[in-house]
């Protein structure tokens, strides 16, 4: 966040340093090379653009770059689907001043919470692009406990996972978590750089975190669709959970997460012992904002 200039530089030359000439199908060369993966000119070459044009763009002038170039340059540098998309916002927040986007909903409709509801024995919440928290049914707060625990708002994943002790135990994967979240929050950062909570957040954590100053200057973007999470939680132990992150088309920029466990597994019986302690210990559904 801040300068894109500088991002824009950071971003692709810490993308070119990583590629070598072999993984580019170029030949390799004795001896030692002075810089860290491909050469600026043999990044313009394989793009098909002059050195010069190529120079521009890695000191921060994409503005203007066409869509044809700009695909090239991901080619060449063996960019993912993540990291061009943020390229490709890195583009546009470099050309003309555009309007800002609308900020995110900071509530979730009753219609939503609905659907939250429906799913009583699937944990289950929405947030935003920042990782706060907006609502969750009583299966996603009894399963996000020390999260919601944390004391500090908005409830916030990232915010937890890298100011708070307990998120080590939490998170059985804690390295990866961590990578995931800075990676997730660059991204969002390429698509609302004019977010103010999202500058907010990422200061507090810059000067809070030297962890999270680490995995953030790795400019490293990603997608978080889908996959496995594996928790400690407090009262049921160890679980292992298939989630799926999905867009709500009506309400852009909020994400619901559902959480579940393959039947008759182990992870599967916690939650069942999960559903038991919630219904005791948890409000039927937690709104936050």
């Amino acid at each position: 966040m801040g300068d894109i200039r500088a991002d824009i530089r950071e971003f692709l030359s810490s993308r070119r340093a990583r590629i070598t000439p072999e993984q580019a199908g170029l030949p390799a060369y004795g001896g030692s090379r002075r810089v860290a993966g491909l050469r600026r000119e043999e990044v313009a070459m394989l793009t098909g653009v002059s050195v010069d044009y190529y120079i521009r763009l890695e000191r921060g002038n994409l503005a203007g770059a066409s869509e044809s170039v700009l695909d090239a340059l991901a080619r060449t540098l063996q960019l993912d689907d993540a990291e061009r998309e943020y390229l490709g916002n890195l583009a546009r927040a470099a050309g003309p001043a555009r309007a800002p986007r609308r900020s995110p909903a900071s509530a979730v409709r009753p219609a939503v919470l609905q659907v939250l509801d429906a799913m009583a024995d699937a944990p289950a919440w929405v947030r935003n692009g920042r990782h706060d928290i907006l609502a969750a049914n009583r299966m996603g707060r009894a399963l996000y406990s020390p999260v919601f625990d944390d004391g500090r708002l908005p409830v916030n994943t990232t915010r937890f996972t890298y100011l708070n002790p307990a998120a080590r135990t939490f998170w059985r994967d804690y390295d990866r978590v961590a990578n995931d979240a800075a990676a997730m929050l660059r991204l969002e950062a390429g698509r609302n750089p004019h977010d103010a909570g999202l500058i907010r957040l990422v200061g507090e954590l810059s000067t809070q975190s030297e962890v999270f100053r680490e995995r953030w200057a790795s400019r490293d973007v990603i997608f978080h669709r889908s996959g496995v999470k594996r928790l400690h939680h407090p009262v049921v132990g160890d679980l292992d959970l298939n989630y799926e992150s999905m867009e709500l088309p009506s309400e852009p920029g909020l994400v619901m997460n559902v959480y579940t466990a393959p039947a008759d597994s182990p992870s599967a019986d916690a939650l069942k012992v999960l559903a038991s302690w919630a219904a005791t210990h948890i409000d039927e559904q937690v709104t936050v904002g």
